[in-house]
Formats: C-alpha cells, sequence, structure tokens
C-alpha cells in the first residue's frame, strides 16, 4: 500500500479521514486543563501548548521525544512537567491510536517515532533540555526517529526546521513546509527519513559525539553485501544481498524495534521472529523460501531468506492479463484462462500443505505470490503467519483479501483464496469490502469476459457472502461470538450507465454526494481523497468547489448551503493553501463563477494575485498554465483588464520555462512530469487556448514544442496505445496518462495539421479502448476514458466505444446513501470529490449524455475568442501500428 492511505482508513470504514477527526478512545491529557497563562490548540493530529504571548524564532533546532503506545503516558506527563515551569512550548499527538498509527508499518518514515516536539528559544536552552529529558527519561523506549540525530541512547532526538507555518514550492509544484536558507529565500524543510544539516546551518558542537555515534555502524560488521534496495516501509527495508562467505544471492529482511506496528500494537521485530518460526516449520515445502541466516546490526534485526527469481503475480497480471488489450482475442483470453486456473491450483494446493502442518498463512494476496518463470508460484513474506492453535486476527491485512473481522484461523485463508479465484480474472475485489453484494457482480463481468465456468466462481461468491452474512449476523466461524461493521451483501440492480434515463441516474449519484456532506465540518464539505487534508477541502480537484461544479454543470441542482459554506472559506483562506487551479483557490473561483456568485470569484482571484504566485510551475494542475487560463477566462467574463495583465505575465513565464527541458524521457518521481495536469500539456493547451484568442500563430509553435516535450516521455504499447512512461509502469489515463496528452493533441490539430501529432492521436485513442481500468475516477480512472472518449467521438463506431466504456464504469458502482457512489484511489474507501470519486464520474457521464454541452475547464475556446476556423482533417478514425517515431 501507499504510504499514506493505510492511516487515513483507520477513522471511517466508507471514507477517507484524518486520526485527528476519530471521535472515539482515549485522549491524552484530556482531563487536565491548560496551565494558568498558556495557550492550547488542537490541529489535525496534534495537541500544542504555549505560554500566552510567547514569541518563538520562526526556525530552529527543536526536540522530538519518542514513545510507544505503552509508555505514551508516562512520557508525557514527565515532558509536561519538566516543560511547563521553563515556559517551553510543546506539543504531543493527541490520542494512543494516532501514536500506533504514525509508527504503522505503512506511516510515513520521516515522521514515524515523534510524539512530543519541544521548541527550544536558542541553543543554550536546547543543550540545556537535552541534557535534562535525557536523565529524566532514562529507561524509557521509543521507535528511532529516522529524521532526527539522537541524544545518547533514549528517546531525545533533535533536528533543525521550521517552527512556525511557513511554505513553499518545490520545483515539481508541491506546497510543502518551508524554512529560510542563509539569504531568507524560503526552501523546504526536508523530513526525509536521513538525519539531515541545512548547508548554511552549522552543527552545535555539543551534538558532535551523538553524530559520531550515529555513524557508527557499518554494513561491515555482518559477512552481507547489499546489492539493491526492493523496498523500504516504516517497519525496516527489503534488500536484495549477497553472502559474502559463499557467493550465495540472498533476500534481506529487516526489522526495527518498536516501529512498523501492526493493529494488535507487535512491532517489526516481533512479527520477524515470528516469520524465521514458521519458516523453520514449513522448511519441507517447495513453496515456501528457504530461512538462510539471522543476526543483528546495531538495534536491527535481520533475516536472511532464499532468493526467489521471478515476480509478483500483481506484476504479472498487469502485463499479461488479456483485458488490457482492446483487440484481444477469444483464444488470448482462453490461453490466460487457463493459466490462471493453474495459478489458483497451485496457490490453494500451498495454502493446504501449509494448513497440514499446524500453520495459518494469514496474509495472502497477489504481491506475497512470486511467480517463477517457469510459473511454479512461491508464498512469500509470513511475518503474520501463526500456529493453528493460536486463536489469532492478521495485525496486518490487504484489504482486497482480507476477511470480515470475525473470520479466522484456516477460514480467514479460505476467504483470501476465494478472493484470489476473482482477482486472478478481475482484480478489484478491494470493493468487497465496502459492499459484500460486489462479489456477485464481480463474478458475473468474470463469466462475462472470460471461458470461466459458473462452477469456478460460485463458491468464491458463497464463501465470501457466508462471511459477511455470518457477520452481519454476529456470529463467529471459530466458535465464539463477535461484531463488526459488515457490509451488507444484499444485491442492488446495477445501473446501465449508457441507457439508463439520464435524469434519473444522475440523481442517484447526486442522492449520494449530498448524502455524504458534512458542513458542521471546517476541514472538508465532502468526503474525497486523502489529498483533501494536504491541500485542503476547498479546491476543484478534492474539496467542495469540484463536487459543486459537477452538480451545477450536469443539472443535479444548486445548493445554496453548500455554496455559502464554499464561499465564505474561500475568501477567508488558512495560511498555507494552495493558489493552483485543480489543487488550489484559482479552481474555486473558477468555480464560483460559474455557480453565479462572480463577486466572491473575484475576491478570491485578488487573494491569489496578492501571493508569490510567479513563483509556481508551469503546470495545469497546481501552477502558471491553470492560473493564466483561469484569469483570461474570467477577463474575457469581466472585462477586468487587471486581470489579464496579470494572465499575460503568467502565461509569458510559462513559455520562457518551456525552454528548460531537463531529465530522461521518464515521468515523474525526481523527473519532470508529462502529461494534462502535471506535464508539458496543460501549457500546450493555454498556448492553443491564447491563439485562439489572439490569432498569434506563433503561440501554436510554442503549444508544438510542449507537446513533443510530453511525448518524448510517452511509449507506444505492443498494442498501439499511446501510454506516459513512469520507468517501472506507463500510464494511460486523463490526469498524467497518454488519454491526457492526446486531448491536447487533439485541440492542437483542429488547427494545425501535423503528422507526427497525428499518429500520437491515434495511439491515445487506442489507450481508450482497453476494457480493464483498475480505477473509475476521473484523473486517474475510466470516468476520464468516458471524458475523453465524450470529447472525441464523431464516428458511429466510435460511439459505441463510448457506450461500452460508459457500461463498464458500472464495474466499479457502489450502494450509499439510497444512491450510487464510487470508490476513491486505491479502491479502500468511496470518495465523492471530482479528481478520484463520485463527482468525477457525474460531470464525465454528463460530458457523454448531458443535453447540454459540457466539457472538462478550457477544453472550448475561453470566453472573448474570436470564433476562428479549425483545421479538421486530424481523423481519430487512422490507427498506428505500435512503435514507431510519434513527434
Amino acid at each position: 500500500m501507499d504510504e499514506g492511505y493505510d492511516s487515513f482508513c483507520v477513522t471511517n470504514r466508507l471514507f477517507y479521514d484524518s486520526l485527528g477527526n476519530a471521535t472515539d478512545g482515549h485522549t491524552f491529557a484530556a482531563g487536565r486543563p491548560a496551565p494558568a497563562g498558556w495557550t492550547s490548540e488542537a490541529t489535525s493530529d496534534w495537541m500544542n501548548y504555549a505560554p500566552e504571548g510567547a514569541s518563538l524564532p520562526p526556525q530552529g533546532w527543536k526536540i522530538h521525544v519518542s514513545a510507544g503506545v505503552e509508555n505514551a503516558e508516562r512520557v508525557l506527563d514527565a515532558v509536561w512537567s519538566y516543560c511547563v515551569p521553563r515556559g517551553l512550548a510543546f506539543k504531543f499527538l493527541r490520542s494512543p491510536r494516532i501514536v500506533l498509527l504514525r509508527n504503522s508499518k505503512y506511516a510515513h518514515r520521516g515522521g514515524s517515532g515523534k510524539f512530543v516536539t519541544i521548541y527550544p528559544r536558542d541553543e543554550a536552552e536546547l543543550e540545556l533540555a537535552c541534557k535534562e529529558l535525557d536523565e529524566l527519561l532514562s529507561g524509557e523506549a521509543g521507535p528511532y526517529i529516522l529524521s532526527d540525530l539522537r541524544y545518547g541512547a533514549g528517546p531525545v532526538y533533535v533536528r533543525y526546521g521550521s517552527f512556525t507555518a511557513r511554505y513553499c514550492v518545490t520545483p515539481d509544484g508541491h506546497t510543502v513546509p518551508a524554512i529560510a536558507d542563509g539569504t531568507g529565500t524560503l526552501v523546504p524543510d526536508r523530513r526525509d527519513p536521513v538525519f539531515h544539516v541545512p548547508s548554511w546551518v552549522t552543527l552545535p558542537d555539543f551534538l558532535a559525539p551523538h553524530l559520531a555515534a550515529r555513524n557508527a555502524t557499518s554494513t561491515n560488521e555482518v559477512p552481507y553485501r547489499i546489492e539493491k534496495v526492493i523496498h523500504f516501509s516504516n517497519g525496516g527495508g527489503l534488500y536484495v544481498g549477497r553472502d559474502t562467505r559463499d557467493d550465495t544471492q540472498v533476500v534481506l529482511k529487516e526489522a526495527r524495534p518498536l516501529a512498523g506496528l501492526d493493529s494488535d500494537g507487535a512491532d517489526a521485530v516481533t512479527r520477524l521472529e515470528r516469520e524465521a518460526a514458521m519458516l523453520r516449520r514449513l522448511a519441507d515445502l517447495p513453496q515456501v523460501p528457504r530461512l538462510h541466516d539471522e543476526f543483528t546490526l546495531g538495534e536491527h534485526r535481520f533475516i536472511a531468506l532464499e532468493f526467489i527469481e521471478g515476480r509478483s503475480l500483481n506484476k504479472v497480471l498487469a502485463n499479461r492479463h488479456p483485458l488490457v488489450d482492446a483487440d484481444a482475442t477469444e483464444a488470448a483470453r482462453a490461453a490466460y484462462a487457463r493459466w490462471a486456473r493453474d495459478v489458483f491450483d497451485q496457490v490453494e494446493a500451498a495454502v493446504q500443505a501449509i494448513h497440514d502442518r499446524g500453520v495459518v498463512y494469514g496474509d495472502l494476496h497477489m504481491a506475497n505470490i512470486m511467480v517463477r518463470p517457469d510459473d511454479r508460484i512461491t508464498l512469500v513474506d509470513f511475518e503474520v503467519a501463526v500456529a493453528e492453535d493460536e486463536s489469532h486476527r492478521p495485525g496486518l491485512r490487504n484489504q482486497g483479501f482480507a476477511a470480515p473481522r470475525h473470520v479466522r484461523g484456516r477460514a480467514a485463508d479460505r476467504y483470501a483464496l476465494a478472493c484470489l479465484r476473482l482477482a486472478l480474472f478481475l482484480p478489484l475485489t478491494q470493493l468487497i469490502r465496502l459492499s459484500a453484494a460486489k462479489a456477485a457482480h464481480l463474478a458475473d463481468v468474470i463469466v462475462e469476459h472470460f471461458p470461466v465456468s459458473r462452477s469456478f466462481v460460485d463458491p468464491a461468491v458463497a464463501e465470501i457472502t457466508a462471511a459477511f452474512d455470518a457477520e452481519t449476523a454476529g456470529t463467529d466461524t471459530t466458535g465464539g461470538s463477535g461484531t463488526g461493521a459488515g457490509s451488507s451483501s444484499a444485491v442492488t440492480p446495477v445501473p446501465d450507465l449508457a441507457a439508463d434515463d439520464w435524469p434519473a441516474l444522475r440523481d442517484r449519484l447526486a442522492k449520494a454526494i449530498l448524502a455524504s456532506a458534512t458542513p458542521e465540518r471546517d476541514d472538508r464539505l465532502f468526503p474525497g481523497d486523502i489529498e483533501q487534508f494536504r491541500c485542503g477541502g476547498l479546491n476543484l480537484a478534492h474539496g467542495a468547489a469540484g463536487v459543486l461544479h459537477a452538480l451545477a454543470q450536469t443539472g443535479a441542482g444548486r445548493f445554496p448551503e453548500h455554496e455559502e459554506w464554499l464561499a465564505r472559506r474561500a475568501t477567508n483562506p488558512l495560511s498555507g493553501t494552495r493558489l493552483g487551479f485543480y489543487d488550489g483557490l484559482h479552481g474555486v473561483a473558477y468555480a464560483l463563477e460559474r455557480l453565479g456568485r462572480r463577486q466572491d470569484a473575484l475576491d478570491v482571484v485578488d487573494i491569489c494575485l496578492r501571493e508569490s504566485w510567479d513563483r509556481l510551475d508551469h503546470s495545469l494542475r497546481s501552477g502558471l498554465s491553470g492560473v493564466a487560463l483561469n484569469l483570461f477566462d474570467l477577463a474575457g467574463r469581466t472585462g477586468e483588464s487587471a486581470l489579464r495583465d496579470a494572465a499575460w505575465r503568467a502565461a509569458e513565464r510559462v513559455v520562457a520555462q518551456l525552454a528548460d527541458d531537463p531529465g530522461p524521457d521518464i515521468s515523474g518521481g525526481t523527473h519532470p512530469y508529462a502529461g494534462l495536469l502535471r506535464g508539458r500539456s496543460g501549457p500546450a493547451l493555454l498556448l492553443v487556448r491564447l491563439s485562439e484568442l489572439t490569432g498569434d500563430a506563433t503561440l501554436l509553435e510554442h503549444a508544438a514544442t510542449a507537446l513533443r516535450q510530453d511525448l518524448r516521455r510517452c511509449v507506444v504499447r505492443p498494442t498501439g496505445a499511446l501510454e506516459v512512461n513512469e520507468g517501472w509502469r506507463t500510464m494511460p489515463y486523463l490526469g498524467q496518462g497518454g488519454v491526457g496528452v492526446g486531448l491536447v493533441l487533439d485541440q492542437y490539430l483542429a488547427h494545425r495539421h501535423d503528422d507526427g501529432f497525428a499518429r500520437a492521436s491515434a495511439a491515445a485513442y487506442r489507450a481508450a479502448r482497453s476494457p480493464m481500468y483498475a480505477q473509475s475516477g476521473l484523473f486517474a480512472g475510466r470516468a476520464g476514458i468516458v471524458a475523453y472518449l465524450a470529447a472525441t467521438a464523431r464516428t458511429p463506431e466510435q460511439r459505441q466505444e463510448l457506450d461500452a466504456q460508459l457500461r463498464r464504469l458500472a464495474w466499479h458502482v457502489m450502494p450509499y446513501g439510497g444512491g450510487v457512489a464510487f470508490p476513491g484511489e486505491k479502491l479502500l474507501r468511496l470518495s465523492m470529490d471530482l479528481g478520484t470519486g463520485t463527482a468525477g464520474v457525474l460531470f464525465a457521464l454528463g460530458t457523454a449524455r448531458h443535453d447540454e454541452p459540457l466539457t472538462l475547464p478550457f477544453l472550448a475556446p475561453l470566453a472573448g475568442a474570436p470564433d476562428l476556423p479549425r483545421d479538421n482533417g486530424a481523423s481519430l478514425t487512422t490507427d498506428t501500428p505500435g512503435g514507431g517515431d510519434l513527434t
């Protein structure tokens, strides 16, 4: 699982939410009032305390105190008693639940371990506080804070960083916490899982011995050489290595003490020791890796495992699954079905052999199934496996294969096998945890698309349904009793999104969206992606603006109370609120203008123009392309010349940035992005619109330059589909994939023909024909494919393709609030936002089915643009074989 999503699944069973919004469980210092003369404030996960009128420097050396769940209350008592009489401002995590999640396996590694933060006023106070707190907390244990320097051997750590809420924009367009460098310029306040001293800061002398102690541990102390990192988690690392004694290639698994906690509070070391014990018990099974060695390095525990040549099943599926190819033959689907059945039979036999030895595996999912080059399987990762006589529910689980809470022992493995039966053909079993009825629906889709009999899928549906029905009834398959949140297995009608009555379908989507609204909250109005807790709950992509825009533009209605919620907060934004079009205030202004609240829109734009917006990147999502398009459009609607002047300044900076295109032909990570939202296609869209607005053909030349820069980072797959190359995968989607590039290519080709662009456009169209997309959202799922096809479909054949994708959207549809809704990123929770969830699906359906023209923002000429002739010579019906020069 990606870092972040796991933590946001804890508070609410149906929606992503922050831990700070949890309403149950114990809260630290709940009955303790703030000391006299002190102020207190709750912010997200933290409780903040400071003397009234206290003045802190904006940045400096701060102290972090680490603690675990068991000793957190005791550590807090000691720190409170130390800081209050000395007037030292401090903050602490609000509850044991937050402490556990902050230290869980998939928590952010740079922030793990931090329980209390203390703000010394100068280095003298820092030195004294470190010394005295180290003595005071002697014997207390806590996870090692990777971003900090440890003081002594206890739970006291230090790091140089920001004391106040200041922000800057990174070169890749992220708004991040900031500190001032030696010249006073704001730069990112690095919070990597590595201790770092800024280049203009001098390490205090008293910390030098502690830095030397930190650097003393070396991998030279053990007979292994690390050759490659497989991945890191908060619990430790996984590496490919080699035993220097006999040159055996191994996998090294690392466990950090007191870190990487699971839901039971067990740390990574506990699970590693359990895994070693289970592997010894299963040593005779060919489907289980051999345990090669166990050792300790510093405070970290390691095991060395047999290296398995092959790839995980989820990666094999990504390349082998026939539904990714629109033109896959019946023979290809039949061959895949035979292979998938064989893989399932092997896994089922391996699990049975594990059970025969009195062990429950407990963590069966596709990432833990290795497929060797000869298609033999091996099961890996036994850290939650237990002896069968232990009535133990795994503390780590994959939602796509995790049984309801009451299902334990062999029954939990049988449930996971049932999910595997379905996931091998349709890897969407995460949805079953949100609605158990989805199992039967997925089975129907599988039988429709593969030569698979009901006798294969029906046992999986029966196993899954029985588990949830038992949970609803409050029974326990292990003989006890239990209750759980559960999920109804009652079947609800699946809508036909291409043919059902559009107003009625629209109303079902709107009903679900409105049922989710929380106007009593300040941080968000509608639940969406976890990004709304980073960039706020107002914006177009993940906030209220996008949802209200989708409802109004599709004819689903206007909701004055919700609009007032948005306008009130947007015209008085919090410090650090972003400015961009999709992630900030410019998008809010765009939505407010179209909701008929022009003065509110102008007020929001005025706030934006008073900020340092010229430092933004070139992107449509967060940067100057989106800012310029919004300003030009609003200027055309209002006649405000100041808005047009600011828009030209932004556009000129975009053109200047296009002259610099560094990095390899790979998108994302540390490299420049490709695609509509973050790549050069956003600037190209701006320049096409400006060429229409002004008649200046040189702007089309700049647009062509931008498109060629994005096409550098695209590849054509063997299927002929244009996709963005991220190095380890390729992406077809609207936001950061080939379809978004294709959308802007078509906007350019409407004015000027280019053979290379026409070939690339045809290849982008092929990327929109796949029957299989993992998600349903607008930016990274099937809804974006629908919006693309709705904008480009001109022939009856293309309209049929659009209708087919509309119908397949139902693969993800879920019941909620008397209507229907859609899951967000990772499919772990429902989402109502525009970028990832139900509002985005509603908007995409509107582009295809609404009785009035509806397009994504800026896909039509800007307000005030003359009616220019368009070159319609480019045809999307011309197909291009895979490979070749796109430009």
